[in-house]
């Protein structure tokens, strides 16, 4: 994954809140993201796709669900820019995760 390539990604919202979320969380499944995300499951698959084809992120499926975290064998510089745009700017994903604790509740998946 080359520089330029990581920065369009992260231009995009809903990539950019996506991957903040796996830094945040470690692991999420698809319909964690549409809960938190609140967007359709074809919407966020679309999202993921291209965070994967760039090998952002890696998936794994149980069952019938697919779970997704960062990519491990991403530069830790990466992970730096994830923690200091969070650090930065808390706020960028904070609805997004509370809408998260609270799926997480209800036990949806």
């Amino acid at each position: 994954m080359d520089t330029l390539t990581l920065y369009k990604c992260l231009a995009e919202e809903t990539r950019l809140k996506t991957l903040l979320l796996l830094h945040s969380e470690g692991e999420l499944c698809v319909c964690q993201f549409i809960d938190a995300l609140d967007i359709s499951q074809p919407k966020i698959s679309r999202h993921l796709a291209e965070l994967r084809k760039h090998q952002l992120v890696i998936d794994e499926r149980r069952g019938k669900w697919v779970y997704y975290q960062l990519n491990p064998e991403l530069g830790s510089w990466v992970n730096q820019l994830l923690a200091m745009t969070l650090q930065q700017d808390p706020t960028l994903i904070s609805q997004e995760q509370s809408r998260l604790k609270g799926s997480m509740t209800t036990g949806q998946c």
